[in-house]
């Protein structure tokens, strides 16, 4: 989505270690109007795919996640990364490692929000080695529910998440990937 590669190369910030900041538009600070283009451009790419619910993590992807679920006109669903008094019921869970904070997470969704039978539609704003993704995966087959495709805004193509997702037959698409990064500079994937 040039859109977004666009906005990455004028306002995004490449730190050191392989960081990618761009919180000043969509992951912090959020260009609401950026954002509504790329749930229309994530509803373009999956309108044919029966998606009934959107599923994302807590609390990057929620802003992200809501704009897309307004495109396909259904429920946005996220996981928590604690389990809160205010979850009543029985959940489904899974560990998480962030690679943001270095740590790992027990990630939480409500059974009564994630069925048999539903077509999921995974959103993120980014992906690396793909662990979020692998959490929100094992979640939604606890529950029985079909993963209809992954959508990530930036995927960090030099890192293996996105290409393990792939090999494992899931149909991945990202808006902006990432091919090579270095200290003060990026270039994407054609």
């Amino acid at each position: 989505m040039q859109e977004l590669k666009d906005r990455i190369l004028k306002d995004g910030q490449v730190r050191p270690g392989n960081v990618l900041k761009v919180d000043s538009f969509l992951n912090h600070q959020m260009d609401v109007e950026l954002l509504d283009h790329i749930g229309a451009e994530f509803y373009r790419l999956y309108k044919d795919a029966g998606i009934n619910k959107i599923l994302t993590i807590e609390a990057s992807g929620i802003g992200i996640a809501c704009l897309v679920a307004t495109h396909f006109h259904v429920p946005m669903v996220f996981a928590k990364k604690a389990k809160s008094i205010n979850i009543d019921g029985d959940v489904y869970h899974s560990k998480v490692h962030s690679f943001t904070y270095g740590k790992d997470y027990d990630i939480t969704v409500s059974q009564k929000f994630l069925n048999k039978g539903d077509r999921v539609l995974l959103i993120d704003d980014f992906m690396a080695n793909g662990k979020a993704m692998n959490g929100l995966i094992d979640v939604c087959e606890q529950a029985g529910a079909e993963i209809a495709g992954i959508g990530i805004c930036i995927e960090k193509g030099f890192q293996p998440g996105g290409e393990d997702l792939r090999k494992r037959g899931f149909r991945v698409e990202s808006l902006a990937i990432v091919e090579n990064m270095t200290d003060d500079s990026l270039t994407f994937r054609e």
